[in-house]
């Protein structure tokens, strides 16, 4: 049993918090991802799971046993780094042998572990030659061989892709994901890439501040994002928010959001009388959701100024200014649009638009 259970987690640097009580877990063979900006906490968390970090308080268990007190060559986890750390002066035999070297492993059992995870790795051919004369791909794969020789319970993972070049990034994301299924190592991966979340992660922790935001798989974050902070750093481009307030008139809850005004359904107004926090609200919408026409449509919900076009292969990023707000929408290539500078509808999709509480930007619908 490989699962990964970390309980009440805080670590201070100085005046610092870099971890602010945090719990969750990772099943056994599943591969979860700490996802957030940069000084969020989740190296930090990764580092005090690996042991190279001594929390100031909460428990962390490596299967049903706890861990805190034990060194980090005690716990049975593999750690890849950003920089792959390999020793340039030994060929990749050398560099995959050394950590059984270090254990006193047989020299028969160390042979027959390097060329497993050489073929498994598609290395094979390298074994004889060093680190420094590797391309970004190739070193990363002795880096993750070098983590699997040992057959590890655990995985842990820090931004081990980010050196690499986005079409190299890509396909070694790809390969990495298979590689762990394939293997059914429990695996704790820290990036700020919001991509490589979505395509590896069997759940997303979002990590701000050092607390964790939201822990749920790729599609529920995305989706049904628990507050604005989630929702916003989630999509790319990131979703578009308009600040509202909330008028009740005859028995009916109207959102005033100064560009237009929408009159809620019945079901989802009574979610805003029973969660709202006050009379404002925020209004999230995704680019991908958005309508625009040069005539007004049924759908269309208000007006804008067009003033930038990106195309961007079979769709264009179209920057739009409306009031006080700036915001951008995708649409098909085949969109007939204005002139930059004039003006144009827009609509979004209704059933796909979030609610949020402006007081505590937690999601209402």
């Amino acid at each position: 049993m490989s699962r990964v259970r970390v309980v009440n987690l805080h670590k201070r640097f100085d005046k610092t918090i870099a971890v602010d009580g945090i719990s969750f877990e990772v099943g056994d063979g599943e591969f979860v991802v700490l996802l957030g900006p940069s000084g969020c906490g989740k190296t930090t968390t990764l580092r005090c799971i690996a042991g190279l970090e001594t929390p100031d308080e909460g428990e962390i268990y490596i299967g049903d046993k706890l861990v805190n007190d034990l060194p980090p060559k005690d716990r049975d986890i593999a750690m890849v780094f950003q920089s792959y750390a390999l020793y340039p002066h030994m060929s990749v035999y050398d560099n995959l042998a050394f950590p059984l070297k270090m254990r006193k492993y047989p020299e028969q059992e160390i042979d027959k572990r390097v060329r497993e995870v050489a073929k498994l790795l598609r290395i094979e051919e390298l074994l004889d030659r060093r680190p420094r004369q590797f391309s970004g791909g190739q070193q990363q794969r002795v880096a993750l061989g070098r983590a699997l020789v040992r057959n590890p319970r655990v995985w842990l993972m820090d931004e081990p892709l980010s050196n690499l070049d986005a079409k190299l990034r890509v396909y070694m994301r790809a390969e990495l994901k298979r590689l762990q299924r394939d293997l059914g190592i429990t695996t704790i991966y820290v990036t700020h890439d919001q991509a490589e979340a979505m395509a590896m992660a069997d759940r997303i922790a979002v990590m701000n501040q050092g607390k964790i935001l939201q822990y749920a798989p790729p599609h529920e974050v995305f989706e049904r994002p628990a507050n604005i902070f989630v929702a916003g750093f989630l999509g790319s481009p990131p979703m578009n928010f308009v600040e509202a307030n909330v008028v009740e008139k005859d028995s009916k809850l109207i959102l005033d959001a100064g560009i237009f005004q929408y009159t809620l359904p019945e079901e989802i107004a009574k979610l805003v009388r029973e969660q709202a926090k006050g009379d404002k609200v925020v209004i999230g919408f995704r680019p991908e959701h958005m309508i625009l026409s040069i005539e007004k449509q049924p759908d269309s919900v208000f007006q804008a100024d067009v003033y930038v076009i990106e195309p961007m292969g079979s769709n264009y990023i179209v920057d739009l200014k409306a009031g006080e707000y700036l915001m951008k929408a995708i649409v098909p290539i085949t969109t007939k649009l204005p002139s930059l500078g004039e003006k144009v509808w827009v609509g979004f999709l209704l059933e796909k638009v979030h609610l949020f509480d402006a007081k505590t930007e937690m999601a209402i619908f």
